[in-house]
């Protein structure tokens, strides 16, 4: 459909000027028209200015915590009884950010003609996750709009703080092997040669760990180019690995067991599993529809292939928790917990305080990882080194020796 431009004055006499999408240019001034607007001028865009302006509005990302921030103040208008377009209309006057804020006047227009919240939720998927759209259906249908907007923000800001806390995680082990390699390639590269070309110089006898240091200082300075692409193709072979079912499967299992990686990976699954299932469940989605989703959500094959199996079970009649006490991913507190929102009924809270726990576990892991892993850099970094000292001091020590001699 055709895109207009218009400008108007409005029902306190303020000039505003919008883009309407609509199917011609007699239906575009009746919309005008039928939202309290006077017209001025109105003249259709063409598609091309209309894309690079969107183009240039994208530049300024709309994040996370914008959705959640509009998600929160949306709810707390419509819980004190601000009607649902006063209360766009006040959150998009103090949005800093334009692009957003086009997007919730956008919104607004439709909402004043005629459209659902959650079909204007709907049209602006690029910004909304699916999530919020069935939430918001079901507030709607409830007549609990409020409860759900409330709900949406609580999980995004939970999977906001979980994608937070793996990145916190990973940044000390991340941090310790740059440096770690960075400061052993500085003394093979720069320092250890220099030395050694002193000890030739002198005509010193080398002691065999000394010769090993050489060769191994003449090794890096000769391949050091295919050394620093090393971690560039451990990636691409992992990557490679993970496109193939097979492969795929082994790849995600180790990352499942390997020391201090499993704590990350692990945690960080049981909790994605967990919030997932509870959101899903308070959207009302069926159980075997939301880990059908959530399956797909998961980035790791063993734990998609067990949630799938656990599908499978409930479908032809078994209970959640005994579908999941047949996997080994799924700890006893877990299997205990869904047990206890079976026979309660209130499995979404149940799901939410699995999360929740997992989150705090995963937190409390990130905390941690300096103290796991500072035994095991500062044990390599100085076996390495101690090497790199005894080799450099023993030729001084033959020197000094014959010297006195």
């Amino acid at each position: 459909m055709p895109i207009f431009s218009y400008k108007a004055i409005d029902a306190e006499g303020t000039v505003v000027k919008g883009m309407l999408e609509e199917i011609n240019l007699e239906s575009a001034i009746e919309s005008i028209s039928a939202a309290g607007l006077h017209l001025l001028n109105i003249s259709q865009t063409h598609e091309y200015v209309v894309a690079l302006k969107g183009l240039l509005q994208r530049r300024q990302k709309i994040k996370t915590e914008d959705i959640i921030e509009f998600a929160n103040n949306l709810a707390v208008m419509l819980r004190a009884g601000v009607p649902i377009l006063s209360g766009l209309s006040s959150i998009a006057m103090g949005m800093e950010n334009k692009y957003f804020q086009g997007k919730i006047d956008n919104m607004s227009e439709m909402l004043e003609h005629g459209s659902s919240f959650s079909a204007a939720i709907k049209k602006h998927s690029d910004i909304f996750p699916n999530i919020f759209n069935h939430l918001v259906m079901i507030g709607e249908e409830t007549g609990r709009l409020d409860q759900a907007l409330e709900d949406v923000a609580v999980h995004i800001q939970r999977m906001e703080d979980l994608a937070g806390a793996i990145k916190s995680a990973l940044i000390y082990p991340i941090f310790a092997l740059v440096t770690t390699f960075g400061a052993l390639m500085f003394w093979m590269l720069y320092v250890l040669p220099k030395i050694m070309d002193v000890f030739k110089s002198m005509q010193v006898v080398l002691p065999p760990i000394t010769r090993g240091l050489l060769w191994t200082s003449e090794f890096v300075q000769a391949y050091k180019y295919p050394i620093f692409a090393v971690p560039v193709v451990l990636i691409l072979i992992y990557k490679a690995l993970r496109k193939f079912e097979k492969t795929r499967y082994y790849v995600d299992l180790s990352m499942l067991k390997l020391p201090i990686i499993k704590l990350i990976v692990y945690n960080k699954l049981l909790a994605l599993y967990a919030e997932q299932m509870r959101i899903l469940t308070v959207a009302g989605i069926t159980i075997d529809r939301s880990l059908e989703i959530v399956a797909d959500l998961m980035d790791n094959d063993v734990f998609k292939n067990a949630i799938e199996e656990q599908r499978e079970d409930i479908t032809t009649g078994s209970r959640i928790s005994d579908a999941m006490r047949k996997h080994w991913m799924f700890p006893p507190l877990v299997t205990r917990m869904i047990d206890i929102g079976e026979a309660s009924g209130n499995l979404d809270e149940q799901y939410g305080f699995v999360a929740e726990y997992y989150l705090k576990k995963l937190h409390k892991v990130s905390q941690n990882m300096s103290k796991m892993i500072e035994p095991i850099v500062i044990g390599v970094i100085g076996f390495l080194f101690g090497i790199i000292i005894v080799g450099l001091m023993l030729p001084i020590y033959d020197l000094i020796a014959e010297i006195n001699a």
